[in-house]
């Protein structure tokens, strides 16, 4: 199978999984739910649950590819998203090409289908078929990810509060790691935690994880230069209007790409004594920072 007919496979799973643990549009209230839906299903590549379900098969070799574990991780991803978009931060119409979630459900309805998001994804988790112990490194995991202290809000402050200054290489990697890069890494650590991995596993997929969460911030901020709106589904060259701190803006294009294809070096290392279960791994790394969109 190559690699465009696993991703698909694998999205598949996800989306099947999403659809069973979100409410159906026709449960009340009826309008949270479309709206968390909207958003949901709005055709996201599923990286995050698919990082997951690679980490935990590269650990078990099980047929079991964790997709209930991985599902939070998009639960999450889509809140954010929806909240990123809302007036009051990046202020955003477009998202996936289709228009932002608060522009066809209003502002209120859009922060509180994002709050639905971020509290089922926990639920989920707490509902999970593991032990206590295991079921609690994965909460805690995902809170710590998501959180104020070196997670995505605190990114998502620094980044804001950064807007207008003069680009810091610093504040730049103190953003990107926060808000990007935790959610990443913690989707490889999910995967390692649900698999069973043992702390040599569980410290080499981590650091898998900060490799490639640091190249897809990367790639992301390359792509809003020199991809149009059409292409990236939303709207591009909004970093520049909004003189946010970004590789391009500290770097340049050609550093910048330079960075992410040595982080994406960094990533294949570490995966070594995983051999030949790590394929998927390695492939998805090569994906991040090849992507166009």
């Amino acid at each position: 199978m190559n690699l465009r007919e696993y991703l698909a496979r694998q999205q598949r799973l996800v989306d099947a999984e999403l659809d069973r643990l979100v409410p159906p549009e026709s449960t009340p209230p009826e309008t949270i739910h479309r709206a968390m839906r909207y958003s949901l299903f709005a055709g996201g590549k599923r990286i995050r649950p698919i990082l997951c379900m690679e980490a935990a098969n590269t650990v078990s070799e099980s047929p079991d590819r964790a997709v209930a574990a991985a599902c939070p991780l998009e639960l999450i991803h889509t809140y954010s998203l929806i909240h990123d978009d809302l007036p009051a931060l990046d202020n955003d119409d477009y998202r996936r090409g289709k228009l932002t979630n608060h522009k066809v459900f209003g502002d209120a309805m859009a922060i509180l289908a994002g709050d639905a998001l971020l509290t089922l994804a926990f639920q989920v988790l707490a509902q999970l078929d593991v032990a206590d112990g295991a079921k609690a490194r994965l909460i805690a995991e995902l809170s710590t990810a998501a959180g104020t202290v070196g997670g995505m809000i605190g990114g998502q402050v620094a980044d804001l509060e950064g807007e207008g200054k003069p680009p810091d290489a610093q504040l730049l990697e103190t953003i990107h790691r926060a808000k990007t890069g935790a959610l990443l890494r913690a989707s490889l650590r999910l995967g390692a935690i649900y698999a069973g991995a043992t702390e040599a596993q569980y410290a080499a997929l981590s650091c898998y994880g900060e490799h490639v969460g640091l190249a897809f911030q990367i790639v992301d901020d390359i792509l809003d230069v020199e991809e149009s709106s059409e292409a990236l589904g939303k709207t591009a060259g909004k970093d520049a209007q909004q003189h946010k701190i970004t590789f391009p803006a500290v770097y340049g294009l050609e550093t910048s790409r330079r960075m992410a294809e040595e982080e994406c070096v960094r990533a294949h290392q570490v995966l070594e004594p995983f051999g030949a279960r790590a394929v998927r791994l390695h492939e998805l790394a090569d994906l991040i920072v090849r992507r166009k969109s």
